[in-house]
């Protein structure tokens, strides 16, 4: 059976408190060996590292999503700052995230936002980390800031930019998730994107419980989809399955190097 490893869940959402260990154990059982939990701000710091460390296959990031700076103090930076250093010796945490810009949500500070970003970016270069990027509509301010302050890279997550942005964050050393969104019939440029970028800026995630591939309509995302969203990237390759799995848990050992030891 081809390994998998999901690259961005938020299985700590409370859409799992009823089943999360069966969750956990139908993934594994599918060949999803490592799912990433990525932090969304302090308030699940230690939820993140909790569910990393008593889970089998579970590891985590730590950062403060755009979304919820607007509910985040600014001392929650300098929290941040020591929980990674607190965390640097378990090898179960293994990148900065979710971090980035949100222009698509009305009504956010996008001030806030970047300075939240910058700093976070700041951290990921000064401690040597990936980040786990969000992005949405923000693919240039994203970059910009990417380019001055020259973080080691890391995955830009359900990306939906151009391929001349793609190629961008390639170059800049960061891989591109590529999830349910491709799945969709009508998700031509990401459909696109997945096809012809060059093999080395693939991986895979669900940001389950969100993003749910076609074949769910509008229920719960979970890890256990990963293998057949894995499938519809082979089609799309014209590649077997097998080949995508080893493509791109390759590409995650790459981009996460402390991730490996976890294997």
């Amino acid at each position: 059976m081809p390994v998998l490893i999901d690259t961005h869940t938020h299985l700590d959402a409370a859409e799992f408190d009823a089943d999360r260990d069966a969750v956990i154990g139908a993934a594994r059982a599918a060949g999803v060996r490592t799912m990433i939990v990525l932090a969304i701000d302090a308030a699940n710091f230690a939820t993140v590292r909790e569910l990393a460390r008593s889970r089998p296959g579970i590891v985590y990031a730590l950062g403060i999503h755009p979304i919820y700076v607007e509910r985040s103090r600014d001392e929650d930076l300098a929290v941040l700052r020591k929980e990674i250093e607190a965390s640097l010796d378990d090898p179960r945490f293994v990148a900065i995230g979710e971090i980035g810009l949100d222009h698509f949500v009305p009504g956010l500070d996008h001030e806030r936002q970047l300075r939240f970003y910058i700093a976070q970016l700041e951290m990921a270069r000064e401690f040597e980390l990936p980040a786990l990027l969000h992005i949405r509509r923000a693919q240039d301010a994203i970059l910009k800031q990417l380019r001055r302050l020259r973080p080691p890279g890391g995955i830009a997550h359900a990306f939906n930019g151009s391929e001349q942005q793609a190629g961008q964050f390639v170059e800049l050393g960061f891989a591109l998730g590529f999830g349910g969104a491709m799945t969709w019939p009508r998700a031509l440029r990401i459909r696109r994107l997945a096809a012809t970028m060059p093999g080395e800026a693939l991986v895979l995630e669900t940001d389950s419980p969100d993003i749910p591939p076609v074949w769910l309509g509008d229920r719960r995302n979970a890890p256990v989809e990963l293998p057949r969203i894995a499938c519809e990237l082979a089609a799309l390759r014209q590649l077997a399955p097998d080949a995508i799995a080893e493509l791109t848990t390759a590409n995650v050992l790459r981009i996460l190097p402390r991730l490996a030891g976890m294997l």
